[in-house]
């Protein structure tokens, strides 16, 4: 099994599963499936929009689902339970919509008229998949951006998944790239949802990356809540700007907020600064359910609950969480690549 940010994976010939292909997505699910399929790896033609996609299943039950012309994540079902039905729907995905799941955003930054978003909806191709017996599963799609290749992995785990990004600049000049990897969690019960593990960390109030995948836009995440009965006790959030400590272990997310956890821009410009914790918990008292989130090669997490904008949306509760570079864009100089990771791992069981 290839590392999960080596990929010394062969080079075959790449297959395009791109939705705006002549070529009907069945058909090309099939072909996809007769070159790529194994053991725990499925591809096939999803009803909702006939879309090419990937399933990954490991040993113990555990899968993802990923559709191939935009990446997106729609379903992380991971067993949680010792009982034979023992899976649990991690992610918030709305059905017949590529909106919510886990979606990459990388956005090209370096100048005032640089084309914005690298990765459009219907670019990805399946470059290669690897595996090690059925326990450990790997999909890996490629794009190419101007000089940029993009390559981003997949993985399952009996116990976690992950998805990576590559960036390499193939060009002359160096590229400034704003990215997040955004995660839309399912939560039962809207009072019982929060994380833990971010305390001592700054944060600022701050919207989202702009992405095809997001329920809540920028200007949604940044809208003020009605008062209710949910903000009994609860501050009001700070103006966008205003830094804060989190002085609590944990943050319950029943109220709307959108925030970015980091050092501000200018403690970075220090030798030394603190840097927020490489990893966090989700809470979900309603399903006694954590899960940590560990991010690689980003230097900001991003969080956002939706409040009572979340009834819009169905019965489920949600948030929107990862690793992020908003704030300071990462830098790729001519000729190196960037590397960036989200991990979600459990020990439910």
């Amino acid at each position: 099994m290839a590392s999960l940010l080596s990929f010394s994976l062969p080079k075959p010939k790449i297959i395009k599963a791109s939705a705006a292909a002549t070529t009907p997505s069945v058909a090309v699910a099939e072909t996809l499936d007769q070159k790529f399929g194994r053991k725990g790896i499925k591809f096939y033609s999803e009803s909702a929009g006939d879309v090419p996609s990937v399933e990954l299943t490991v040993r113990n039950g555990s899968s993802v689902r990923v559709r191939i012309p935009d990446g997106h994540v729609t379903s992380y079902k991971p067993k949680v339970y010792w009982k034979d039905d023992g899976f649990e729907e991690l992610l918030h995905t709305l059905p017949a919509t590529a909106k919510g799941g886990i979606g990459l955003v990388i956005n090209d930054v370096s100048e005032p008229y640089s084309k914005g978003s690298l990765v459009n909806t219907s670019e990805w191709t399946v470059k290669d998949v690897d595996s090690d017996s059925i326990d450990a599963l790997q999909v890996e799609l490629s794009s190419t951006s101007g000089t940029l290749d993009i390559t981003y992995v997949v993985s399952l785990y009996p116990l976690s998944m992950a998805t990576a990004v590559i960036v390499k600049n193939n060009g002359r000049k160096a590229v400034n790239l704003s990215s997040a990897i955004l995660s839309h969690f399912k939560f039962k019960k809207r009072a019982g949802t929060g994380i833990q593990g971010l305390r001592g960390c700054s944060y600022c109030t701050h919207p989202p990356l702009s992405s095809p995948f997001e329920i809540l836009s920028p200007s949604e995440a940044m809208k003020s809540e009605d008062p209710g009965w949910f903000s009994f006790g609860s501050e009001p959030e700070k103006k966008p700007g205003v830094w804060t400590v989190q002085d609590v272990p944990i943050t319950i997310l029943k109220n709307k907020l959108s925030r970015v956890y980091t050092a501000p821009p200018t403690e970075r410009l220090k030798g030394f600064y603190n840097t927020p914790p490489s990893k966090y918990e989700t809470i979900d008292q309603g399903r006694e359910l954590f899960f940590r989130v560990i991010r690689i090669g980003f230097e900001e997490i991003y969080i956002s609950s939706p409040g009572s904008f979340s009834q819009k949306y169905g019965k489920d509760y949600f948030i929107c969480t990862g690793p992020a570079s908003m704030l300071v864009p990462v830098v790729v100089n001519p000729g190196e690549e960037w590397r960036g990771a989200q991990i979600i791992e459990h020990d439910n069981l």
